[in-house]
């Protein structure tokens, strides 16, 4: 049999959990076409995998990608990870379908400036994806805050029966055209005041489309569990899976009740299929948000287009230099990103660690001064969590990473490595994989990937990109899975 590329020796954690075998990997045609101890194959590049590990190539399932995958297509900080397809259009923003009214509403202003939203319907965004070929591949959610503006004046209040309708037609243009399910961000204002009805006439069209719900609660504080039951309740009127964005119990008055929270995911999970993302962060970032100034919490300001100079600044430091208040420096800098060191360590591990969790990175590439998580998600679960804390075993953080996402968005044919499937893959060393990006520098590719391989293709190398570009863009193609 001759093939493009056979990786040998290497220790295979095929994404599933199941232990590590030792075993050659042959890739042809961009899929994966033998698998076995001794393979008797000739190839054009031989691979020596010896003391290495073998995965399938990571899914970040909780990313704000969606305009980078065009306007960056090589997308660094997630291939050196070893990041083979990003999951677009989390917490109700995505690029696509969009008409903007005027300004880009909070927070769609994650996803950058107002010439980056030139996607009227989400078969415009498939078309510019798959022009752009980016290096990785990519999935799409429709984002809910997304699709009200296109429908309302004002994204202060509820939906009219007539806006609802053209919000209903939106959300099953961008299925039909290949959206992998439906998010929401009602903890931001520009949601918020979307009723529960609202979001479930949405959701509605979830039940023959086979898509996703995913959700950025309308609260991680005080009312987690409250708003953790509207998640399920939307879920189980669209019988569709339900995704818990970037699960934390946020704040300082929240801290030490991951427990709870994790025993109400499992009460649901008894009935309904229910899961979450996480980043092995204690701290998140977004938009600088005047209701989360907390003089007790650390807030580093990511970017400010009235003041850039204070750009990787402690709200602290800079309401000392102006002599004002943190909340007044906060008022004075929107808009404007920030980082929230509002977490606690304890409650992330615990969320982390649970079964039904996957991992995400919610990184912000368009923020000037970026959280680490952009850079270092992947690496830190596999290199501080899990080798040198031993928080799972590595089987375990590889099948967060891979099999799971896969399964639970339906990205059928990925996230194993099995023959027939896709060649997304990366060789790391277990030993040496580490995360170097900081708070401090926080653009630094991460230690101990070796190879990437997307869709066959080697894409990131030891010593940086190849500069390939082998990236597809992922419609729905399948049920979720949900054993």
């Amino acid at each position: 049999m001759n093939c493009e590329t056979v990786i040998r020796n290497a220790r295979v954690l095929d994404g599933s959990g199941a232990d590590a075998a030792v075993v050659d990997v042959a890739l042809a045609d961009g899929r994966i076409t033998g698998i076995g101890p001794t393979l008797t194959v000739r190839a054009a590049e031989e691979v020596d995998g010896a003391g290495l590990v073998l995965a399938p190539g990571f899914i970040d399932t909780h990313t704000h990608d969606d305009t980078s995958v065009i306007e960056t297509p090589q997308m660094l900080p997630k291939i050196s990870q070893g990041v083979t397809t990003v999951i677009v259009g989390n917490c109700g923003i995505s690029a696509a379908p969009v008409r903007l009214r005027g300004s880009v509403p909070d927070p769609m202003t994650l996803l950058g400036p107002a010439e980056n939203f030139r996607y009227p319907t989400f078969a415009h965004y498939v078309n510019a994806v798959r022009t752009a070929q980016p290096a990785i591949n990519v999935a799409a959610l429709a984002g809910h805050t997304a699709i009200r503006n296109n429908h309302m004046d004002r994204l202060d209040r509820a939906a009219t029966e007539e806006e609802l309708r053209g919000m209903r037609a939106d959300l099953q243009e961008a299925l039909d055209a290949g959206a992998i399910g439906l998010s929401t961000g009602l903890a931001y204002a520009n949601a918020n005041a979307a009723t529960t009805e609202e979001v479930e006439a949405l959701a509605a069209l979830l039940r023959g489309s086979e898509g996703v719900y995913a959700t950025h609660m309308r609260t991680e504080t005080e009312r987690i569990l409250d708003a953790m039951a509207e998640a399920f309740a939307v879920g189980a009127f669209a019988h569709a899976p339900v995704v818990i964005s970037h699960l934390k119990c946020a704040g300082v008055d929240n801290w030490g009740r991951s427990e709870e929270v994790l025993q109400a995911l499992e009460a649901a999970r008894a009935t309904q299929a229910v899961y979450a993302d996480c980043y092995p962060y204690a701290a998140g970032s977004s938009t600088l948000d005047l209701k989360q100034v907390d003089e007790r919490v650390e807030i580093t300001i990511t970017g400010c287009a009235a003041y850039p100079h204070v750009t990787g600044k402690s709200l602290q430091q800079i309401a000392q230099e102006w002599g004002v208040s943190q909340l007044e420096a906060a008022r004075r800098l929107q808009p404007a990103g920030a980082i929230y060191h509002s977490i606690a360590e304890s409650d992330m591990r615990r969320i982390l660690a649970h079964p039904a969790t996957m991992v995400g990175s919610d990184g912000l590439p368009h923020d000037s001064h970026p959280h680490p998580r952009l850079w270092g998600t992947f690496p830190r679960v596999l290199g501080r969590y899990c080798r040198q804390e031993k928080l799972f075993p590595l089987a375990q953080a590889v099948h967060k990473m891979t099999g799971m996402p896969a399964a639970r968005f339906g990205l059928t044919g990925r996230g194993l490595i099995r023959t027939g499937y896709a060649a997304d893959l990366v060789l790391f060393d277990a030993d040496a994989v580490i995360d170097t990006a900081t708070f401090a520098e926080p653009v630094r590719a991460a230690a101990g990937i070796e190879r990437v391989w997307v869709n066959g293709i080697l894409t990131y190398t030891a010593a940086g990109t190849t500069g390939a570009r082998a990236g597809q863009f992922l419609a729905r193609t399948g049920r979720p899975a949900h054993a």
